[in-house]
């Protein structure tokens, strides 16, 4: 699949088929495509659980409070290890390993899509209940759940802003990209 349809197909996901387990082969391949995300000083600070216990996915699914995480067959845990951004970066480290880790993600869910899978990013949870149950150490930031599987049904993707609400040129607020011309006796 090209970059562009993947990027366009991607949406999230929350509806699940049960009955159908993706390969763990597939799983591994689109962690593996996270690993191409840009890093700050090519410090690898991104690590990864890939849960497929059932009843670790269920304390999960409460821990985010969201049900449907117990239909799928894995939920990946996205964390990050920023000891050593911290060393090189100071405070800047902790920045940088959210960005990493945003990069990251993003690399993984388009390969989902390439792989025929679905995913929604899940950022709200109890983060103690997450460290407790898979025995995540307190210095390491959980940044996302992942629940990894196929889709049930085709869900209609949210519309998205157009460019022109989002773009800027030079300075804030700026919505053209070369200096507006004014004409001698003209009002605007």
């Amino acid at each position: 699949m090209d970059v562009d349809k993947a990027i366009k197909e991607r949406h999230s996901v929350h509806s699940f088929k049960k009955e159908k387990k993706p390969a763990y082969q597939d799983v591994i391949e689109a962690i593996d495509a996270s690993k191409r995300a840009p890093l700050a000083g090519n410090v690898h600070a991104i690590r990864y659980v890939l849960v497929q216990d059932k009843e670790k996915i269920k304390q999960l699914a409460t821990a985010a409070q969201q049900n449907f995480l117990e239909d799928v067959a894995y939920l990946l845990v996205v964390c990050t290890d920023r000891k050593d951004l911290d060393k090189l970066y100071y405070e800047r480290g902790k920045m940088y390993g959210h960005q990493q880790a945003g990069a990251a993600i993003e690399n993984l869910m388009l390969k989902l899509v390439d792989l025929g899978l679905a995913t929604c990013w899940i950022g709200a949870f109890s983060d103690e209940t997450v460290r407790r149950v898979l025995g995540i150490p307190d210095n390491i930031t959980v940044e996302a759940i992942l629940p990894i599987g196929y889709e049930l049904g085709k869900s209609k993707q949210k519309s998205k802003p157009e460019l022109d609400m989002i773009l800027f040129f030079d300075t804030w607020k700026n919505k053209f990209m070369k200096p507006r011309r004014f004409v001698e006796g003209s009002q605007t």
